[in-house]
């Protein structure tokens, strides 16, 4: 069984205001407005023989529950690294965050509605 590869999902989310300073002058996110984002997490692995799982969904949530906390409630446009704040930004922004700590990371989502998202799977 551990030659298996599966990929597991873990969903988070904060809400927080941004705008985006580098649109044109009149589009509607130059202006400051809040969403209510999701972020999707993902690993990928072999299955591990002894507990029949790749990884426990508790490790997942312990490595991107304070990296989340740093976005929830807040200006992104504040936060170093973030002041133009578009999903591909944030998704970038959180994988560098969580990669170190989640090698097993395949995939960082973030959904700003519930029909627009981002999916970043790292620099390869």
């Amino acid at each position: 069984m551990s030659s298996e590869r599966v990929s597991l999902v873990k969903q988070f989310g904060f809400e927080s205001a941004h705008f985006l300073p580098r649109v044109p002058e009149g589009h509607k996110c130059r202006r400051m407005h809040g969403h209510s984002f999701r972020v999707e997490v993902e690993v990928t692995g072999p299955i591990d023989p002894e507990f029949g799982w790749l990884m426990d969904y508790g490790e997942i949530s312990a490595v991107v529950k304070p990296v989340v906390a740093e976005l929830d409630h807040r200006l992104l446009n504040d936060i170093p690294g973030l002041e133009n704040p578009t999903s591909e930004v944030i998704a970038v922004w959180l994988w560098e965050r969580l990669v170190p700590d989640l090698p097993q990371l395949s995939r960082v989502s973030v959904l700003e509605t519930c029909t627009t998202r981002c999916d970043y799977r790292g620099s390869k």
